[in-house]
């Protein structure tokens, strides 16, 4: 595999992660009341509301000419993502979908010679590489708390978005089976949420 070649498939890596994460997000959330959305379980805690607005507000400044200017716009008031100020539910899953939009519309743009670039966060130099990992970290790490407290929330009543408890041998075997089959290769998160949908009578 080539340089070019190499590139383009970290690139798209990338991208698949981002979407999986945006989906799994999004799964927790489906299964979350309006009332818990804006829940704040203690003084130090966000709510699932907040967190949705946070990471939005990063990705809005982080992507938004994203060669071209710092990923700290100084249009981003970055204290304010962490007020509920007149949000909606819906208010604030239109500028989630913005923030993803941004994203991925910023990252399909790239070829395998951008990611030698140079960009600045916060006046900092970055590689392109070095900027997409630091996001790749950052909002699995929200999306972790986001799918912990709707879990949370939802108790008993929560449907697993991960392997079910005690059944690993047999996502083990499901996993052979479709490689058996000839499928595609599941996505790392997908693969999970195809398991128990398929899986739910048993």
């Amino acid at each position: 595999m080539n340089h070019e070649a190499i590139s383009l498939n970290y690139l798209e890596d990338a991208i698949r992660s981002f979407r999986s994460y945006k989906r799994l997000a999004e799964r927790a959330l489906e299964q979350i009341s309006d009332e818990e959305f804006f829940v704040q379980i203690d003084e130090e805690s966000n709510s699932l509301a907040v967190m949705v607005k946070h990471i939005a507000g990063n990705q809005r400044s982080r992507w938004r000419d994203f060669l071209t200017s710092d990923g700290e716009k100084p249009d981003r008031h970055r204290d304010t993502e962490f007020e509920l100020i007149e949000d909606t539910r819906e208010s604030l899953m239109a500028f989630w979908e913005s923030g993803w939009q941004t994203l991925f519309e910023a990252l399909e743009s790239l070829s395998a010679d951008d990611l030698e670039k140079t960009v600045t966060i916060r006046g900092e130099p970055h590689t392109v590489v070095e900027a997409i990992n630091r996001q790749l970290t950052h909002y699995p790490y929200h999306i972790g708390q986001i799918v912990f407290l709707a879990k949370h929330l939802k108790a008993s009543e929560w449907k697993t978005l991960s392997v079910p408890r005690n059944r690993s041998a047999e996502f083990n075997a499901f996993l052979a089976a479709k490689q058996a089959e000839g499928a595609e290769r599941l996505d790392r998160l997908e693969a999970t949420h195809e398991f128990a949908r398929e899986t739910s009578d048993v």
